[in-house]
């Protein structure tokens, strides 16, 4: 009876989801009737045709349910004409500020990712003529992409994730999930990742630990020494149980229940300390614990298979027992812990250390130094251990620092299929959703992001994603336009226009490139990751001139640079030094020692009576040098904004101004001349990684500025956000040439985190 009602049921919302696509406009710059956008992906959803003919790209680009992501996860499976559904969810939490135009345009790029087969095959699917339709306004064209395919997050944070916990309410129903970050701040989110309630401000520092102890209580503890109750029903602090333990932190946080005591928590502090309270009244109570030797001590509570209470601490590499009045070595690690945790067969518990190493021990086992029930080997230091379920068994998940996460039968840590890359960045914390099928697990990463998986063979069983991590880039200036990308293979050269490739330098890492002009021909300048500078033709991949050595550590950034004396090479390094060379001869003509601190990024400008060169980096400052001189023009430019990672000039009416991108968030624009502060610019995408300029019609000037979440073009002049374009993962290059083919566009590359990608941007459409 229940499934003839329900299929009834879902053939309403299939021909309701049918009648609402056919009234969506095939003009994107015509906004869909507002029901169109709040509504029709649910009723797709609900009709079991969540797919791009009921919801076409036309309106994800006003699309303002914020659940699309939430949709496509809460189906196993779908209809497969999914494309664009997928590359919008890929970039759904990230773009909810932007407006049509600038989501039309990440979808473009996100989608000619997703749709490429292959690393080689470049060129982008013919498109429907609807979908040529909707996309004829956006100023973006895909040209090359080895990016990765966005995967789509569930929820997204200003700050990197630092503890996870899931809330349970007094009848033992998971109701919600808390989020803590590294700004102090506690959010509670709804089973669909939704905020529940506004955002709690806690801490001085990081919300180190959480531990949700039941009765829809949440217990809180910071980097500031602090140790708070939240009530995660009701959205609201409920009490600072301890207000800052002076000079101390708080290491671990766990549940403990003491012979002859109600279950108490227990936070440790940095100094050795254990504090410990009850949830009803939150009151201190003094009871026999162990003093801890160890400042980033980890301790929990533990049951032995007699059914006493013990508490297990960690001091370095090993692990004591504390049974109430004596404490015990009980296991010794190759490294320093980072993970404890009580597993569900009574007595047992796993460890997990820096060197990646798990392994499962019995406290049954009362021999010194017990050896493990079972031991395995992360590739990467283990960040996190957490007890899930597979096919209703229970499993040992355990995350590491390259964002990784592995499963593992318990008790003997037999390997549950592969690695899940869940993040691009260290995974800091896991929490699980359970139900009566299957388990969710919620990872979180200093990549902002908390991300759900559900705990199956199909989510754990696929091949890992291959991401190329680009370690430098760069773009020939004149075509055909040529794209040098290294990485761990060595450096591809791609040609754009006839999208063929070559290896160079295989096997060697490169840390910085560029394309000099010596004796009339492009060649690619490579810092390698033993210092030296060197010159390959690309068409023959071999070297021109001899090594250009001098740099005490690696060169962090190179630019090409023309001047009186010829075309010259300018380096950065990580030992604060910038030298300019001459390519051809390899001989050295400057040295400039003035950066206190690594020299991150380099800019160039040359105009009929000057030809300059920028550089900043960890001191903060700027400096401009004459190349033809050699010498510093102007003043430094103390630019208070933590570290500068990226320049550019900027050319306005009468003066030259340059671009400051800072580790603080802000885009800052000085007078060269006078060091001024011209323009500030504060995007709200946190760490500002690179900035570039390009010209705009009727001679204004744009600028282009990778944040953590994507690409913002602004007008220079009037402050005003002209474009954004999201990528849903940090981009750390940014350049752009002129395109050959038309006069009133762009070329920009842009390389990340996810990999590189080039992209024709038409500047007439920028208003």
């Amino acid at each position: 009876m229940h499934e003839a009602a329900d299929s009834r049921n879902a053939e309403i919302h299939r021909k309701i989801a049918a009648a609402l696509a056919d009234l969506v406009p095939s003009d994107p710059t015509i906004p869909p009737h507002p029901y169109l956008r709040r509504h029709l992906a649910e009723h797709a959803a609900e009709g079991h045709v969540l797919d791009d003919d009921h919801v076409p790209p036309a309106l994800l680009a006003w699309e303002t349910s914020s659940g699309v992501r939430q949709l496509l996860a809460a189906q196993e499976e779908g209809p497969e004409r999914r494309e664009w559904l997928l590359a919008w969810a890929g970039l759904e939490p990230f773009a909810q500020q932007a407006g049509p135009l600038s989501r039309l345009s990440s979808m473009r790029l996100a989608h000619y990712s997703t749709s490429l087969p292959s690393p080689q095959t470049r060129s982008e699917p013919t498109p429907s003529s609807a979908t040529s339709q909707t996309f004829r306004i956006s100023p973006v064209t895909p040209l090359w992409s080895d990016c990765a395919t966005p995967v789509p997050a569930w929820s997204t944070m200003g700050k990197d994730v630092t503890s996870l916990a899931t809330v349970v309410d007094a009848s033992g129903q998971t109701t919600a999930v808390v989020v803590g970050d590294g700004g102090g701040t506690l959010r509670i989110l709804r089973r669909d990742g939704s905020l529940a309630h506004a955002p709690i401000t806690i801490h001085s520092g990081a919300v180190s630990h959480l531990l949700a102890p039941g009765g829809g209580l949440v217990i809180t503890a910071g980097t500031d020494g602090c140790v708070a109750v939240v009530d995660a029903i009701h959205g609201r602090l409920v009490r600072k149980v301890i207000t800052c333990r002076p000079r101390t932190w708080v290491s671990s946080l766990t549940s403990y229940r003491p012979p002859g005591h109600l279950p108490l928590v227990l936070a440790a502090f940095s100094d050795g300390h254990i504090a410990a309270f009850d949830t009803g009244r939150f009151q201190i109570y003094a009871v026999h614990l162990p003093e801890l030797q160890d400042s980033s001590a980890i301790i929990q509570g533990i049951t032995r298979a007699d059914g006493h209470p013990c508490l297990l601490f960690t001091e370095r590499d090993t692990v004591h027992c504390f049974d109430g009045r004596n404490q015990s070595l009980h296991s010794r690690h190759p490294a320093r812990i980072r993970a404890l945790l009580a597993l569900p067969q009574p007595g047992q518990y796993g460890v997990a250390d820096e060197n990646g190493n798990v392994s499962v021990h019995d406290l049954a086992d009362t021999t010194d130094t017990a050896a493990p029930l079972a031991a395995v080997v992360h590739a990467t230091p283990v960040t996190a251990l957490l007890v899930t379920s597979l096919d209703r068994q229970p499993a040992l998940a355990s995350a590491a620092g390259d964002g990784t996460v592995r499963l593992w039968r318990l008790p003997d840590l037999e390997p549950v299929d592969g690695e899940l890359p869940a993040h691009a960045a260290p995974i800091t914390a896991m929490t699980r959703l359970g139900d009566d099928t299957e388990d969710r697990l919620l990872t979180g990463g200093a990549d902002r992001l908390v991300r759900r998986w559900t705990v199956d063979h199909l989510t754990f069983g696929q091949p890992p994603q291959a991401r190329n991590h680009v370690t430098a880039s760069a773009l020939s200036p004149s075509p055909p336009h040529l794209l040098a990308v290294a990485s761990a293979a060595g450096v591809s050269v791609w040609n754009l226009a006839s999208d063929t490739q070559r290896t160079l330098l295989k096997g060697q890492k490169a840390t910085a490139l560029a394309w000099p002009r010596v004796q009339g021909r492009f060649l690619v300048a490579a810092a390698l990751s033993d210092n030296k500078i060197v010159c390959v033709d690309p068409d023959t991949g071999k070297q021109t001139g001899p090594d250009m050595t001098g740099h005490l550590l690696p060169v962090r950034t190179l630019v090409a640079l023309p001047a009186k004396q010829g075309q010259l090479l300018v380096s950065g390094s990580a030992d604060g030094q910038v030298r300019v060379w001459e390519p051809r001869t390899g001989q050295l003509l400057r040295k400039f020692s003035d950066h206190q601190f690594s020299v991150r990024c380099l800019a160039t400008h040359r105009n009929p009576g000057q030809n300059l060169v920028a550089s900043g980096g960890g001191d903060g400052n700027v400096r401009i040098w004459d190349a033809d001189a050699l010498e510093q023009y102007g003043q430094t430019i103390k630019c208070d904004q933590d570290v500068i990672n990226d320049l550019a000039f900027v050319e306005e009416s009468d003066r030259l101004l340059i671009a400051s991108a800072g580790q603080d968030g802000t885009l800052k624009l000085w007078d060269v001349s006078t060091a001024d502060n011209a323009h500030e610019l504060t995007l709200e995408d946190g760490e500002l990684s690179a900035v570039t300029a390009l010209p705009l019609p009727q001679e204004r000037t744009a600028v282009a500025v990778a944040g953590t979440t994507g690409i913002h073009i602004w007008d220079a002049t009037t402050s005003r956000r002209l474009l954004s374009i999201v990528t849903g993962s940090p981009i750390r290059s940014l350049k752009t040439v002129q395109d050959p083919d038309r006069d009133a566009s762009s070329i920009l590359l842009a390389s990340g985190e996810a990999g590189t990608m080039a992209f024709r941007l038409d500047r007439e459409q920028l208003w």
